[in-house]
């Protein structure tokens, strides 16, 4: 039986400055066959916190933790780890000096290994290699599982498997390219919960590569949106949703309807009323509206508010998605909770309960 020893200490992944940078990428361009797939890219990721970059597939992310971890060489750029520049004008360090883990999509487990050896897998022949097996098959709570094979263990114990492989050898970082992709939808939600848990355990730094804006927000400290094969804008998960950078960024996030309207001394005059502006209010003149279905609720108590025909109500479970047309014609998305007596043909009023984010026309 493999067992963690008496006296061990559960390991911190190694870091030096904690206020420095665990990974540093400045100007990041790499073309295939002529085509650009990542383009002026730029990423900071402070010691210690959890990084998704959340794009649409083919957007270029997979391809920049390939640049991160050395298994591709950008076109241009630099990137350092540690404070350590591995790529640069003049040097290259192969993947293997790196000090980066990776967690791949299919968790490339070796089926003829079991536990203990797939996370032994790599690590120096040494007198502190069981013991530090040990400890991060502790960490990812598999040490009861340890002489089971691969195809013995459930999606979720094969993913915490490829992770205690990837924290063994004390990496810098770790990355991880899609990480539910190949687990149920009833899941997901369970070891997405297991994983943040265990990076917080190890004291991890990691960059997670998701089209999934749920898996996002639900595991990372800061998400960098890339549409157009870069970084378009970074924040927390709540900052970049509740104050996206441009329309593009609103829409990729989430549905919205757009409304035009006219700013001034931080309101906008649109359909809707006369509404708070979020974020800057330095906008002046026409403006293009960006409204959630969440910041929409019928008859309203207080506040401005317009009259709306409901023309479709969708039961999603836990709430109800109501379709409502303005006088214009213009047709707005409203989350209700299921308690609200509304049905198609029903007139109401509709108003907007928060500031609003608007872009310049």
């Amino acid at each position: 039986m493999f067992t963690l020893p008496t006296h061990s200490k559960l390991p911190l992944v190694a870091s030096l400055d904690p206020n420095g940078h665990a990974v540093h990428c400045i100007g990041l361009t790499k073309s295939f066959s002529g085509i650009e797939v990542v383009s002026d890219l730029n990423i900071e990721l402070p010691r210690g916190e959890i990084l998704a970059l959340l794009g649409p597939s083919g957007g270029g992310k997979t391809t920049t933790l390939r640049l991160i971890a050395g298994f591709e060489t950008p076109d241009s750029g630099t990137i350092e780890v540690e404070d350590d520049i591995v790529v640069g004008p003049g040097r290259l360090l192969p993947p293997e000096r790196r000090r980066v883990g990776m967690v791949f999509q299919d968790y490339a487990l070796f089926p003829h290994m079991n536990v203990v050896n797939n996370v032994r897998f790599g690590l120096a022949n040494n007198n502190d290699r069981d013991r530090r097996v040990a400890e991060v098959l502790d960490i990812v709570g598999l040490t009861s599982q340890a002489l089971k094979w691969p195809h013995e263990l459930s999606g979720g114990q094969q993913q915490r498997v490829a992770l205690a492989r990837a924290l063994a050898p004390n990496p810098a970082v770790v990355l991880l390219d899609e990480p539910f992709s190949n687990l149920d939808a009833a899941l997901r939600d369970m070891v997405r919960t297991e994983v943040r848990q265990i990076l917080r355990n190890a004291q991890a730094s990691a960059i997670f590569v998701t089209h999934d804006q749920d898996e996002a927000f639900g595991l990372a400290d800061k998400v960098a949106i890339m549409l157009g094969s870069t970084v378009v804008q970074t924040g927390t998960p709540e900052e970049v949703y509740v104050a996206p950078a441009s329309i593009d960024i609103a829409r990729f996030l989430g549905e919205i309807d757009i409304l035009d309207g006219e700013a001034a001394g931080g309101w906008v005059t649109c359909e809707m009323g006369r509404l708070p502006l979020a974020g800057s209010t330095e906008l002046t003149g026409p403006v293009k509206i960006a409204i959630r279905p969440e910041s929409l609720r019928l008859h309203p108590e207080s506040g401005p508010s317009t009259p709306a025909i409901v023309v479709d109500s969708e039961f999603r479970g836990i709430y109800k998605l109501v379709k409502v047309r303005l006088a214009s014609g213009i047709t707005l998305s409203a989350v209700m909770g299921l308690h609200i007596p509304v049905g198609v043909g029903d007139q109401v009023q509709v108003g907007v309960n928060t500031a609003v984010t608007a872009f310049p026309a």
